[in-house]
């Protein structure tokens, strides 16, 4: 056993030194993108079981099912459309103009399309479990499809290419709060507008009746994962192996927590109920939250960015409800609230310029830029996704559950012993019985 210790601090001791002795070798670089895009790339497994957790057993395998294809379709898409209008030269400060289908590069373009590609699937995933439910699968994914190809490259080139119009006015999102997770909770919010809520959300006289998940295990499962992901997804922003991963990732790990402790005293406060839920999407929305600013705050902002993050998605949440507006997993107010604000703080907190009001009104301008690009597109194109080809699935369908009406599986087979004839009847029109 003792042999074993010298032989792990051995390891652990080349590995350090490989990555971290010197700065500026490719090698070491590439080695820490990669990882980092392994890390963002698991976030996805958290994403799928956070969401199915959240949602009812009935609609558990398709909710997975929409995740697994947003990476699928979403890698491909990005790699022969998004990456080139997001990165590409930019003359106009709006879109890029090149590097489409990216086949024969230098060797670090690779690593860095590798891990856009991770990011862009982050973006669309989200709103995948606002929607569930009552989302049709083949209408969901033309909207994840033109998310990937147009809306979400597009906003991401005007701010992380050096030439678009946010960036050159020194707009500060590091790793995405607003062009990652922003991005996907307006797209979130257009989608159940044009929705509607689930069948029994709410009472004939607007109040919320609750539709709880079927496995809350799961989410908090899906929250550890997330939170896990996202150190390479902060610190993967980097680019390279530096001695700033440090404070980029305790940053994160701060405002996690704080978001987590915030959300629960928050309910303590309320005399409301301590719930699972909320605590999870707490953590989440602070690491939407410190995700701008993790690379220029000091460790006591992160913490108080991850607090208010945390008490603007339970907050956001209650508004949506008295709204009538149905997000099953929360991603508006985790991502999309949240990521607001720490935009905003990112400027409020900035390491040696605080409160510095050139930069929280490039900041507003930026959120502002994100919401009205991004929610009026999107529902635009749910609308037309709706008008042509139908977005919501029929009311039997809804009620039955999407994983027999859309895949003709049932994620729980034992628990669906009452739904016999109807099971035969999908399957039967579905061509998977002789």
């Amino acid at each position: 056993m003792k042999k074993m210790h010298y032989l792990f601090a051995l390891l652990m001791l080349v590995f350090s030194s490989f990555c971290f002795a010197d700065e500026a070798s490719p090698a070491s670089n590439m080695v820490w993108l990669v990882t980092a895009s392994a890390l963002v790339f698991l976030m996805q497994a958290g994403f799928a079981l956070l969401e199915c957790g959240m949602s009812r057993s009935k609609n558990a395998l398709n909710v997975v099912m929409k995740n697994y294809m947003d990476v699928c379709l979403g890698t491909l898409i990005f790699w022969a459309i998004g990456y080139g209008l997001m990165f590409g030269n930019n003359p106009s400060g709006f879109m890029g103009t090149d590097l489409f289908f990216m086949n024969d590069s230098d060797p670090a373009s690779y690593g860095v399309l590798l891990f856009q590609t991770m990011f862009a699937a982050t973006a669309v995933t989200i709103a995948s479990g606002a929607m569930a439910e009552r989302t049709r699968f083949d209408g969901y994914l033309v909207g994840a499809l033109f998310i990937t190809a147009v809306i979400y490259p597009i906003f991401g080139s005007w701010v992380w290419n050096a030439d678009g119009w946010l960036a050159q006015m020194g707009f500060i999102d590091f790793a995405g709060s607003t062009v990652v997770h922003s991005v996907g909770a307006w797209t979130a919010l257009a989608g159940i507008i044009i929705l509607g809520p689930r069948l029994g959300r709410f009472d004939k006289h607007g109040k919320a009746r609750e539709l709880r998940g079927h496995n809350l295990s799961y989410v908090a499962l899906g929250g550890f994962i997330l939170w896990f992901g996202w150190f390479g997804f902060n610190g993967g922003s980097t680019l390279s192996a530096t001695v700033d991963i440090g404070l980029i990732n305790l940053n994160t790990q701060l405002a996690a927590a704080a978001g987590a402790a915030a959300s629960m005293l928050l309910a303590v406060a309320m005399r409301r109920p301590i719930l699972l839920t909320e605590t999870v999407n707490g953590s989440i929305a602070g690491l939407v939250a410190i995700t701008a600013g993790c690379a220029t705050m000091l460790p006591a902002y992160a913490v108080l960015t991850g607090a208010i993050g945390g008490i603007v998605c339970v907050l956001g949440s209650q508004l949506l409800l008295r709204m009538q507006l149905d997000d099953v997993v929360g991603a508006v107010s985790a991502h999309g609230f949240a990521g607001a604000w720490g935009t905003l703080a990112a400027g409020m907190f900035y390491k040696g310029n605080l409160f510095d009001t050139h930069l929280i009104t490039v900041q507003l301008i930026g959120i502002a830029a994100c919401f009205i690009w991004t929610f009026c597109c999107a529902l635009i194109m749910y609308f037309a996704i709706d008008l042509v080809m139908g977005l919501r699935a029929p009311s039997q369908h809804e009620q039955r559950g999407l994983d027999l009406s859309e895949h003709a599986e049932i994620g729980y087979p034992e628990f669906n012993s009452g739904n016999i004839a109807y099971t035969a009847d999908r399957a039967n029109n579905m061509g998977l019985r002789s």
